[in-house]
């Protein structure tokens, strides 16, 4: 009789390439919070991780694939925190503390970390298709879910503006912080306080708000 040898677990494969998608994501976020996002390469990455740089290729394209997938699994992770952020809170408040409850994740670290890198508005990539609009959108459905008592304030306009409003206030913040990385020494780099930041930038905002109000 003819022994088989037994095939390798369907699923060890994608655990194997999983772990090390998680290693890459993860070395990108403590590079890009060490040296920039400008400063880092390909080659750094992928030395951190453990692996080559063929292997990052066969995850990401470029660095910017890597930022700009990061970001998409983001959006409806953030929007999911937002809505089940207490209802006594603001919907800048929510935005601001689901951001505050996420900052350990690889994805917000890549997200705020990345320095002058723009979320496209333009679609270069069906991956990459409106993502800076997807990500205010996504914020604005949120606090919409959030303010809305019935289904006819899902539908009125001024609830809807209101709500677009404040989303693209709120992503305004998150896109200001990254822009501010870029401009600390990179010596001072490791000792930035992310959840610092994020209170600061808000204050900032609501602040601004109170005073015009």
């Amino acid at each position: 009789m003819v022994k088989v040898k037994p095939t390798a677990e369907p699923g060890r494969r994608e655990q194997n390439k999983r772990r090390t998608r998680e290693a890459l994501i993860q070395a990108a976020a403590g590079l890009f919070h060490e040296k920039g996002y400008e400063d880092t390469t390909v080659a750094d990455i992928a030395s951190a991780a453990g692996v080559g740089e063929r292997t990052f290729f066969r995850y990401f394209p470029t660095k910017e694939s890597l930022l700009l997938q990061e970001t998409r699994e983001l959006i409806p992770l953030l929007a999911g925190e937002i809505v089940a952020r207490p209802p006594a809170e603001a919907p800048l408040v929510a935005l601001r503390n689901a951001i505050l409850g996420l900052v350990g994740r690889d994805e917000v670290l890549v997200f705020l970390l990345a320095g002058r890198q723009p979320l496209p508005t333009i679609p270069r990539t069906h991956g990459e298709r409106f993502l800076l609009f997807d990500f205010e959108e996504a914020v604005a459905s949120a606090f919409l879910t959030r303010t809305a008592a019935n289904d006819a304030d899902l539908r009125d306009p001024e609830h809807r503006l209101r709500a677009s409003i404040l989303a693209r206030a709120g992503v305004g913040v998150l896109r200001a912080l990254r822009l501010a990385h870029t401009q600390l020494p990179e010596s001072s780099r490791k000792e930035i306080d992310l959840f610092a930041c994020v209170r600061a930038g808000f204050e900032t905002l609501l602040e601004a708000a109170i005073e015009g109000a």
